[in-house]
């Protein structure tokens, strides 16, 4: 009797969770809500939740999305309220996809020269998806930011519960999404970034609360993160702490881009150097397998001049012209190896952009923070300096319940690198 038994009172578990997650999800929380076009209309609560999140949050960083020129990009802001009480902050971008620019340019190889049948059909597979998701057009509300990677969609209050505080972020989610029809259908909302960790049911900060509200988590490639020790004084202290063969080649890199002639110059004024930086990082993105939004002309011109202090722009001169840049900003504890640019040309003949990862750990080390954040791409390079690879994962949902299971297959032919295992450090440093 009992084997029977089991399985049927599986099957009516899953019934009543579905149920209740259903009964949750066309239910309003009974919060309140403020729902603005700009952060300029948000109210002075916002700055008390988001003091101690990151400063892509902050209304200086946030107006400069707002201005800085994006034709793709249109920012939202909410914020929840129990009574008199602000609960959540939340940072949404509406933007235009194009499928084309979530899939590789250039075909790739098959894993062997003779497949399979397995291979072969998977190959097949994996083509027509690509062919589909190509062909996918539309608008997305991304409650994050684009712009960045990590957790800079939302500042909960520690006086309620996470679980509580979530569920208040998907129904701002549901009002903005809902408030845009006028202007175009909104199909996906994707929520970014989290650590791959918070994706399990059992959640320590709530966000696993979102699947109750038909939300699915999503892994994309790793941030690679560096530890930077208390006692890193200098770009000395972090070659010395690697070992040998990967210290005479970081030494290598080093003598290589001065033997080019190329000077390393920290630029204040990047107005001057707009269309020329610019340039240079448009070489990158067009490279880029996944070209989802391109930054606009005036942006970093524009965050310098908010972040003051926090930001740094380091510019690769070669006879008085650019030939690549690389900017950083202090976030808390965190440097974030920000947005790169180089000439590909003089990058052949000397190996101008690792150059320009070790100016990120110079960086790291003059704002006096603890890790660098280097993002998703160009994995092996940054492993090899050292970094580590942080899993993060983004949760997405379909405004048709239906589609739900079909776009996040769609998706997960992104492309999606793994990180190669490196120990560059010696014993001591590892251990």
């Amino acid at each position: 009797m009992s084997g029977p038994t089991q399985p049927r009172k599986r099957i009516q578990q899953r019934i009543q969770s579905a149920q209740r997650a259903w009964r949750k999800r066309h239910s309003p929380t009974g919060m309140q809500f403020v729902i603005a076009d700009s952060i300029d209309l948000v109210p002075p609560a916002w700055d008390h939740l988001t003091s101690g999140s990151s400063w892509l949050l902050s209304r200086d960083y946030l107006r400069v999305l707002e201005t800085a020129g994006f034709d793709d990009l249109t920012p939202r802001y909410a914020m929840a309220f129990d009574g008199s009480q602000p609960i959540a902050a939340v940072a949404t971008q509406l933007v235009r996809i194009d499928g084309r620019r979530l899939v590789p340019d250039t075909k790739e190889a098959s894993d062997s020269g003779k497949p399979g049948v397995r291979g072969i059909v998977q190959s097949v597979r994996k083509k027509s998806q690509q062919l589909a998701l190509s062909r996918l057009r539309g608008r997305i509300l991304v409650c994050g930011n684009l712009l960045s990677w990590g957790q800079h969609a939302v500042a909960l209050s520690p006086a309620v519960s996470r679980e509580h505080a979530w569920s208040a972020v998907a129904e701002a989610l549901y009002r903005i999404r809902r408030a845009e029809r006028l202007s175009g259908q909104t199909d996906i909302v994707m929520v970014k970034d989290f650590a791959a960790d918070d994706v399990a049911h059992e959640c320590p900060d709530g966000i696993a609360e979102l699947r109750d509200f038909d939300y699915r988590p999503m892994e994309t490639e790793p941030n690679m993160v560096l530890a930077i020790p208390p006692d890193w004084l200098s770009i000395d202290d972090y070659l010395n702490s690697l070992a040998s063969k990967y210290r005479s080649s970081a030494r290598k890199v080093i003598r290589s881009v001065e033997t080019a002639g190329i000077r390393l110059t920290p630029v204040d004024n990047l107005h001057a150097y707009q269309s020329e930086l610019n340039a240079l990082y448009q070489q990158v993105h067009s490279r880029a397998s996944v070209r989802l939004l391109r930054m606009s002309p005036g942006y970093l011109p524009a965050l310098a001049k908010a972040a003051g202090e926090r930001f740094r722009c380091t510019v690769a001169m070669l006879e008085d012209q650019p030939v690549g840049f690389i900017t950083t900003l202090k976030d808390g504890d965190t440097c974030i190896g920000y947005f790169i640019g180089f000439d590909y040309q003089v990058n052949a003949r000397c190996p101008l952009y690792f150059r320009l990862l070790q100016v990120c750990v110079e960086d790291a080390i003059r704002f006096e923070c603890r890790r660098l954040s280097l993002g998703r791409t160009a994995l092996e390079p940054k492993a090899k300096m050292g970094a580590r690879p942080e899993p993060t994962a983004v949760w997405l949902r379909h405004r048709q319940p239906v589609l739900n299971h079909f776009v996040r297959r769609l998706l997960s032919v992104v492309p999606h690198d793994e990180a190669p295992e490196r120990s560059p450090f010696r014993k001591s440093r590892d251990d």
